[in-house]
């Protein structure tokens, strides 16, 4: 059973967030980043100014704003101002190709979208003219708890990216769990490295630390070379990442630099080896707890405590306000310690996915069980331990990646017979992508075309380090392709060579 949890925060709170705190303290710090620092009243008048200029644009209640931005404040002010007139928000990744943008850009139906020199066939507005204009003086319309306040995209098993539904007590409730869980108030400083189009960065990084009164600076681009001087100088409190950013952390020769103002440090999106985690904390001298969840989750789901026993190797206990299962095929929990899928239950689950009832069905069952596609075990004392995927994502970096995709665009190419795509570990990003292909007969061995064709239709972080032809891809006995056997064998030729 979950634990009971502490009253969330309500949709009006989160919505008037920014007037209440230039109410109280108008000259206190709110967001900064690499380019402008605003003050709680600054910040509170950018988001009028940009509610104003979306209002100007016919954005009102139900509309969705895209928001196609590197990290920088405007995209938190997009954020508030957005929901300030009833609309959601949609964050795009900057990396995306122009056809992927225009796919998500399109799926959303998004009302406008905010950006720079952007290519996207639907109504724009530059990021510099987003504050340019008179301040919207109207108070923020009522927002219900099941209203759509964020449309996350991840990436599909078809290869197509899903929406992620998150309304408001979605978000609210996150806010509060992870706020509780990290024991964040007005005495913090989020550090924000992770992308601010993924709900990590929105809900852990910004939202939260915001609602506490505590202060946020938003870094444009992760340099290991730069980033304790970057501690050094803001003094931040706590910052969340990934594992590839400790991994290159950890790397770094001796410093001097003083990193003593963190009090706790967060890693999620893949487990970290518990070897890695005493080198962070020896490294930083610093807690780091490592968590568990998904963007279908709003973010979180489990955590090892800050206070009390943190288990390595294990992604904690479940949130308070969480049950936290691990079943078998059948959907009945497996007994203590051995495998099975593991599922969420929640206020934090989503609605759904965007236009996809098939597949919102598959993904959480009639009694509100969220089916992560994760193994895992359940020990003892409630920890869970993540062991393997179901799905075959692939993690590089904190970016999701599903094979799927990728090997949509290599049958793209005439020749291609057959394709399947595997993650390889890297012990700096977690995994990079490598593709097996098959030609049809006849056809030219042409892997030269098949990168381009990568390089073309896929954002970078998604194309394959290599693409190796085989005369026929392996089987299972059915018929399938076999990843297993596909994995085995990469992992044979990466040794050696």
């Amino acid at each position: 059973m979950a634990e009971q949890a502490a009253a969330s925060p309500s949709p009006a709170e989160i919505v008037g967030l920014p007037d209440r705190r230039a109410l109280a303290d108008p000259d206190g710090p709110c967001v900064a980043d690499d380019a402008v620092a605003s003050s709680n009243a600054e910040f509170a008048d950018r988001v009028r100014r940009a509610a104003g200029t979306l209002r100007g644009a016919g954005v009102g209640p139900g509309d969705v704003v895209a928001v196609a931005l590197p990290n920088r404040s405007e995209l938190v002010v997009a954020l508030f101002a957005a929901w300030r007139l009833g609309a959601a928000v949609t964050p795009i990744n900057p990396a995306l190709t122009a056809a992927e943008r225009q796919y998500q850009v399109d799926d959303a139906s998004a009302a406008v979208v905010i950006g720079q020199d952007l290519d996207v066939d639907a109504p724009t507005i530059d990021v510099d003219a987003l504050c340019a204009g008179p301040a919207l003086e109207d108070p923020p319309v009522e927002v219900l708890d099941d209203a759509l306040a964020l449309l996350i995209y991840t990436s599909g098993t078809t290869g197509k990216p899903k929406g992620v539904m998150l309304d408001h007590r979605n978000v609210a409730v996150m806010c509060r769990m992870v706020g509780d869980a990290l024991a964040v108030d007005a005495r913090d400083h989020s550090l924000l490295i992770l992308p601010l189009f993924h709900v990590n960065g929105i809900v852990v990084s910004t939202l939260t630390p915001l609602l506490a009164g505590a202060r946020v600076t938003i870094a444009g681009r992760f340099s290991p070379s730069t980033f304790l001087g970057l501690v050094e100088r803001i003094r931040p409190t706590y910052f969340s990442a990934v594992p590839a950013i400790y991994a290159m952390l950890t790397a770094l020769p001796p410093s001097d630099a003083d990193v003593s103002s963190l009090r706790v440090v967060v890693c999620g999106a893949a487990p970290m080896p518990a070897e890695e985690i005493a080198r962070v904390e020896q490294r930083l001298g610093v807690v780091l707890v490592e968590g568990y969840g998904l963007s279908e989750g709003t973010t979180a789901s489990t955590i090892n405590p800050i206070d009390g026993v943190r288990k390595p190797g294990t992604v904690g206990l479940p949130l308070p306000g969480q049950e936290v299962l691990v079943v078998d095929g059948d959907g009945r929990p497996v007994p203590q310690g051995e495998r099975g899928e593991v599922v969420i239950r929640g206020e934090n689950v989503m609605r759904g996915y965007l236009n996809r009832p098939e597949e919102t069905a598959r993904t959480v069952d009639g009694d509100g069980w969220l089916h992560t596609g994760d193994v895992g075990i359940l020990d003892e004392d409630g920890y869970l331990r993540i062991v393997d995927r179901i799905k075959d994502m692939i993690i590089r970096g904190g970016e999701n990646i599903y094979p799927k995709e990728i090997e949509s665009v290599l049958y793209g190419h005439d020749g291609v017979l057959e394709a399947a795509v595997v993650g390889r570990p890297d012990p700096v990003l977690g995994e990079v992508v490598v593709a097996y292909v098959s030609f049809r007969p006849d056809a030219d061995h042409d892997v030269d075309a098949l990168q381009a064709l990568c390089d073309e239709r896929l954002a970078k972080y998604k194309r394959p380090v290599a693409i190796h032809v085989l005369d026929d891809l392996p089987k299972n006995p059915v018929g399938k392709l076999d990843k297993p056997a596909l994995r085995t064998r990469d992992a044979a030729a990466a040794s050696v060579g």
